[in-house]
């Protein structure tokens, strides 16, 4: 048990360790995660990705996401390409259903080695992101003088998306704590700064929630492009432009929303899981 094999992999800098316990138990728990997490004395990531085993009959393995700080996320959209093109790889398929607390998650590799994935439907009512009050989700106040009304969204993980002049002039470092811990969302959210590029182009900057800043959000980009689709300021389709590159989101005329990117593993190796606690 001393030398537990990894995969570091990441989607456009958002970067996750790759954990398989399809076929034995590690029992990590949130301390754990957080050790492995931390840049400084263990191996560094945004999230932990925890493959295990299928529940649902209908998919090929279940993905397990612990943030940063340990707690468990529902979506990850980066993350599930990346294992997803792991899986396929280790299958010989191009094709594979990804399992996660939120639900089921088709995906598939185009020629061009894009993974794009079904990210399932955009969830819009207050109750389902969800908000501690009944509100209108696509002006929602929260009192930020620096800020617009939030465009609020589910994609099995709540999203807050405030649309601004210049997404990169926003100090999203200072107000992402104080958003992500907002009285309105009891179960924290994911903050979002959008600007408009273009009719089909937005420019994105995410505070994942137990996580902080990040170079990507995938599930950020989905709950921005139905955000600005729904405001009428794109169409159900636009390139989500982030630091270190651009994911194509396009949400479908069944509300699915649908996610196509690229994936990378930065390197592998082994951890001995009696110093990650």
């Amino acid at each position: 048990m001393s030398a537990i094999p990894f995969r570091k992999m990441h989607g456009l800098g958002n970067d996750f360790v790759v954990l398989d316990t399809r076929s034995r138990t590690l029992g990590i728990d949130a301390a754990a995660a957080k050790a492995i997490a931390d840049r400084h004395t263990g191996i560094g990531c945004d999230q932990l990705i925890i493959l295990e085993p299928a529940h649902s009959a209908a998919a090929d393995f279940f993905m397990r996401i612990l943030n940063a700080d340990g707690s468990e996320a529902g979506a990850c959209g980066n993350a599930t390409r990346c294992v997803a093109d792991l899986v396929m790889d280790e299958a010989g398929t191009g094709t594979i259903t990804v399992e996660t607390i939120s639900g089921l998650l088709p995906s598939r590799r185009g020629a061009d080695g894009l993974v794009t994935v079904d990210m399932g439907p955009a969830l819009t009512d207050w109750r389902q992101i969800p908000l501690s009050h009944e509100a209108d989700t696509r002006r929602v106040s929260t009192g930020v003088p620096e800020l617009p009304e939030a465009c609020c969204t589910s994609m099995g993980n709540p999203h807050a998306s405030f649309f601004v002049p210049d997404a990169d002039a926003i100090d999203l470092a200072r107000l992402g704590p104080r958003l992500e811990h907002h009285p309105l969302f009891p179960e924290r959210a994911n903050i979002g700064v959008a600007s408009l590029l273009g009719p089909d182009r937005l420019r994105l900057r995410v505070w994942e929630r137990g996580a902080g800043l990040t170079l990507a959000c995938g599930s950020g980009a989905c709950a921005a492009l139905v955000a600005a689709a729904r405001l009428g300021l794109t169409g159900r389709r636009a390139e989500i432009v982030m630091e270190c590159g651009a994911l194509t989101i396009e949400w479908a005329a069944d509300g699915h929303v649908l996610m196509t990117g690229p994936v990378a593993t930065s390197f592998t190796g082994t951890i001995d899981l009696a110093l990650a606690s």
